[in-house]
């Protein structure tokens, strides 16, 4: 009963700190029919900015950090990323209205990471003072690819199975695939590789980690990027307070699975990375901080890289589905459900 008490008395905590206080307000605000807006330049630049950040201080990281340290929070992220994506194909492939494409592209956003999400979580724990593994942003590209990847090949593997035999104009059977006709070959997945990787989440992700790997780029770092952090994020975090409520007119136009979906897959997929998580603090001393960070990696559901890939990958999926259910839903309970990693994490790891 006391370790309830003390869980819920840090997630109350936490709802009074500026990440979620501007995220809450955010949605207040466009609840009550403001007009304030931050012109989309201004969003892309911040996103930017705080990936830049995450990439910088991972790699700065990384050049200092033991190897089997980092493959294995790497291995688990990338096992998390593929695990989340068959949980999601299994429970909604099976659901009326729930279409193949829509269903994968659905449980690959919700496999893959949301740069904001990742960014409140080390916002939270900087301002708690709760230590992490400098190298967590680099797990980042390990969930996001592997959970875009599994679920676009599934979705196409899918297609081609639903090949059917169609007469031409001489009446000599051809075989079309349902969707855009696309085929299915050796080379897809490498193309799904590289127009993931130029997404420009991950892309600006591994310039940073580049640099930190590389360069010496300490002094703008600790000058530029880190002053600058917090204030970005509180900006980040209100504008998706702002656009999660506007997508909530998205899900009327989706079969109600999906925000049954939203609403309990971020608890689900959370539960996962953490026991992941815990299970790399038992072999190799991972910290709580990076417990809580694999945590709400997989809780999250992504917010840049991810919906380009998949308009771009599986065009024929209805973006109000897994974009909706995504912005609406899955990306602000994430956000909010980051106080329940931060205090399981600080219940059951000692010191």
């Amino acid at each position: 009963m006391e370790i309830i008490v003390e869980i819920l008395t840090t997630i109350l905590s936490q709802f009074q700190k500026p990440t979620l206080a501007f995220l809450i307000g955010g949605m207040l605000l466009a609840a009550l029919g403001s007009r304030l807006e931050v012109p989309e330049p201004v969003y892309k630049l911040v996103v930017l900015l705080l990936l830049m950040k995450v990439g910088l201080g991972a790699g700065i990281a990384v050049r200092g950090a033991n190897l089997m340290e980092l493959a294995v929070p790497a291995l688990g992220a990338t096992i998390a990323g593929i695990v989340i994506v068959l949980i999601g194909r299994a429970i909604l492939l099976r659901q009326q209205g729930v279409s193949p494409m829509d269903g994968m592209a659905t449980a690959g956003l919700f496999g893959a990471v949301s740069a904001s999400t990742l960014a409140a979580a080390m916002g939270m724990l900087d301002a708690e003072g709760v230590a992490y593994e400098g190298f967590i942003g680099a797990l980042y590209p390990f969930m996001d690819v592997a959970a875009l990847l599994t679920a676009i090949t599934l979705a196409r593997m899918s297609a081609a199975r639903s090949i059917v035999s169609t007469p031409d104009e001489a009446g000599t059977a051809t075989m079309t695939m349902g969707g855009n006709g696309s085929g299915f070959n050796g080379t897809f997945v490498k193309d799904i590789l590289v127009d993931t990787l130029k997404s420009p989440a991950i892309s600006a992700l591994l310039l940073g980690l580049a640099l930190g790997l590389f360069a010496r780029p300490e002094t703008v770092y600790a000058s530029f990027y880190e002053p600058l952090f917090h204030g970005l994020l509180s900006l980040l975090m209100l504008v998706m307070g702002m656009e999660a409520w506007a997508r909530l007119a998205d899900l009327r136009k989706v079969a109600h699975v999906y925000i049954l979906y939203g609403i309990l897959a971020p608890f689900v997929h959370g539960a996962i990375g953490f026991a992941i998580g815990m299970a790399a603090n038992h072999f190799t001393g991972f910290s709580a901080g990076g417990v809580v960070l694999l945590a709400v990696m997989a809780s999250s559901s992504s917010d840049v890289s991810g919906p380009p890939t998949l308009r771009a990958a599986l065009p024929e999926a209805n973006s109000s589905s897994y974009i909706g259910t995504s912005t609406a839903l899955g990306t602000p309970i994430a956000i909010l459900s980051i106080p329940l990693w931060m205090a399981l994490a600080e219940a059951m790891i000692a010191g």
